[in-house]
């Protein structure tokens, strides 16, 4: 219960402070990660959470796949055949580099072998848009660099698991011994994962059609749930690939069902902003003093390096001659946020029992706390280059005071702050459509 207070009144502090970090570099997502350092064992000792606890990976694991499943309904097939090229760049050629880079930093400045320093790689290669929300979610940004932030952090995800999970095989104590096994039942997981995110959704869909069956307009979004809720448990009863299957799920319904899409968007994204919110506190309560003393001199200089280097110069390479001009390539060079997928992931890292596994999840979970800080504080800044000022939706002090001002209730952020579901345009429906 301690756990459940302290997430209630964290809740509250950011919803109350939401509007002043929409216009500052405070940031929502920072509040629940402090918040979580701060009620932990490393300061005031209120919640015992270590990173072997069952509720580290079940809130991670929910909120990714919450993240998934609502991200993927803001894929657009038509969109991407039109503009396929520039997100096929980034995680082409950007993603990759990235991948590589990172693996020989790992491996030179903190020592690990081989093999784990490219599963570091791996697991920091996703990126996402959540700790960018001012900038991926508004309209006054350029819409080719929007669309290539949020398709290349919806599908990194996807990318990236298959060789976390190959590279954990291969590192583990049994390596050379069952590799094929293990390939194949990484296979099998991750086509189920596909099959079940596909075939799902039109099930449902095929069911609504039927003349005696139908949602009343106030129940419609729950349609949507229920699906990403079965969907969930079949994916773990059959160790089929959830993310994966979520992530498909959402595009799926998204290209069959747009009426259903739009009745459970306010839901999905207040649910996924409350799994988010929650697997930032509980991964903050794991960043104790204990653990950043862990990290030696190389590998905070791996961290830092890993932000403000890798990514950037690994994307910038990846859009030389697109048509974006100098300050949108620098921009989409820098948020490459680390978040939900990378958290994940680096769990399985921890309980996978490979050799070396607790020095790389250290430099994986400090390099994503960074990563949260330095992202999740400059978008409101950047976003002004870009002459994005009603941030929040709320008349500053010096508005008219008539209510006229120039806010637009109809391009304000979803949840009236910083830290809302990034992808796609913020215009909202209120209401489900009948």
């Amino acid at each position: 219960m301690v756990l459940v207070m302290v997430f209630g009144v964290a809740l509250m502090v950011a919803v109350l402070l939401s509007g002043l970090a929409a216009r500052t570099v405070l940031s929502t997502s920072f509040l629940f990660l402090v918040g979580g350092a701060l009620v932990s064992d490393g300061f005031l000792g209120l919640i015992h959470i270590t990173p072997d606890s069952e509720i580290v990976s079940v809130t991670a694991d929910l909120a990714l796949f919450a993240v998934l499943f609502t991200d993927g309904q803001h894929v657009s097939f038509a969109k991407l055949r039109a503009n396929w090229r520039n997100p096929a760049r980034a995680l082409g050629l950007g993603m990759p580099l990235a991948f590589v880079f990172m693996a020989l930093i790992t491996h030179y400045l903190v020592g690990l072998d081989w093999t784990t320093s490219f599963l570091v790689g791996a697991v920091l290669a996703p990126t996402d848009p959540v700790f960018a929300s001012a900038i991926v979610g508004r309209k006054e940004v350029p819409a080719k660099l929007r669309e290539l932030l949020n398709v290349e952090s919806g599908i990194n995800d996807g990318l990236a698991l298959p060789v976390v999970l190959v590279l954990i095989a291969a590192a583990g104590p049994a390596a050379g011994h069952g590799d094929e096994a293990s390939i194949g039942t990484i296979a099998l997981e991750l086509g189920l994962g596909l099959a079940f995110g596909v075939v799902l959704p039109l099930l449902v869909n095929g069911l609504v059609r039927f003349r005696l069956l139908g949602a009343e307009p106030k129940l419609q979004p729950l349609l949507p749930l229920a699906t990403g809720i079965i969907l969930y448990a079949t994916c773990h009863l059959t160790h089929a690939n959830p993310y994966l299957a979520a992530f498909s799920a959402g595009a799926v319904l998204a290209a069959v069902s747009p009426e259903a899409k739009e009745a459970f968007e306010p839901l999905g994204e207040a649910v996924a902003e409350l799994a988010k919110f929650a697997a930032l506190l509980v991964f903050g309560a794991l960043l104790t003093p204990a653990l950043f003393g862990h990290l030696s001199v190389g590998g905070y200089v791996a961290v830092v390096l890993a932000i403000v280097l890798i990514r950037p110069a690994s994307l910038l390479i990846s859009l030389v001659g697109t048509e974006f001009d100098r300050r949108e390539k620098l921009t989409a060079a820098w948020f490459g946020p680390k978040g939900f997928a990378s958290v994940v992931y680096g769990l399985l890292v921890l309980q996978s029992g490979i050799p070396q596994a607790e020095e790389a999840y250290t430099l994986i979970a400090i390099t994503i706390a960074f990563s949260i800080i330095a992202h999740s504080s400059t978008d409101v800044p950047i976003a002004r280059m870009f002459d994005v000022e009603d941030l929040v939706g709320i008349p500053d002090e010096d508005d008219d005071k008539d209510g006229g001002g120039d806010t637009d209730s109809g391009t304000k952020d979803n949840h009236g702050k910083k830290d809302g579901n990034s992808s796609g345009d913020n215009t909202r429906t209120a209401s489900p459509t009948p």
